[in-house]
């Protein structure tokens, strides 16, 4: 099973490819330190899973997650992050990824984790994902400022939810797939997720 690492430094890479390749099942395809890496790289190169950072130095592992579930639909991502339990799931779903795994994971686990998601199961529990979707919706209802979110954005984020991709939210909407990026984009931004990627912490529990 063949994995593409996108982290922004070098050691880090070195490191869990080495430890990865241990498998005899899984060989590392490729790995970029960027979004703008990444996303010329990886369509085309066969991996069957993305092992992605959730913060790169020209953007994020959720935009990116889903720029390439677009253009790569057979592609199946993991997000790779620091953050807690909660906030990594709410990553991974806002992302349309099928997991995410803590960077203090280890290596036999972050194996399995990949072995796991290329064989097409999920690492997030169903009933998790929607505790953690009411839990948002609640708070964006009642929010303010950068939680204040319009019917547009409700929309949205009830599409991201559901686990559907920038592509398939243009063929639901019928909107160009560069708009929807553009509104999934600033809704990320609002959701704290983008940009400002540790604006949530401790608001949203």
């Amino acid at each position: 099973m063949g994995f593409f690492l996108v982290d922004d430094h070098v050691a880090v890479r070195r490191a869990l490819t080495d430890l990865l390749c241990a498998d005899p099942e899984l060989h590392c395809v490729g790995e970029a330190g960027s979004v703008a890496e990444a996303m010329t790289k990886i369509p085309g190169v066969g991996a069957d899973v993305a092992v992605l950072d959730d913060w790169l130095p020209d953007g994020n592992g959720v935009e990116l997650c889903r720029d390439l579930l677009s253009s790569t639909p057979e592609l199946r991502c993991l997000i790779l992050t620091s953050h807690t339990a909660d906030e990594a799931m709410l990553y991974a779903i806002l992302a349309g990824g099928s997991g995410y795994v803590l960077k203090d994971v280890k290596g036999m686990e972050l194996a399995c984790a990949i072995k796991d998601v290329g064989a097409g199961r999920s690492l997030l529990d169903p009933r998790a994902t929607a505790a953690l979707m009411e839990r948002l919706w609640r708070i964006a209802e009642n929010g303010e400022g950068v939680w204040a979110l319009n019917d547009r954005d409700r929309a949205l984020l009830s599409l991201l939810g559901d686990g559907l991709t920038n592509r398939q939210i243009a063929e639901r909407t019928k909107l160009d797939e560069e708009v929807v990026r553009r509104h999934v984009a600033r809704l990320l931004v609002k959701l704290g997720v983008a940009r400002y990627p540790y604006s949530l912490d401790r608001q949203w529990f």
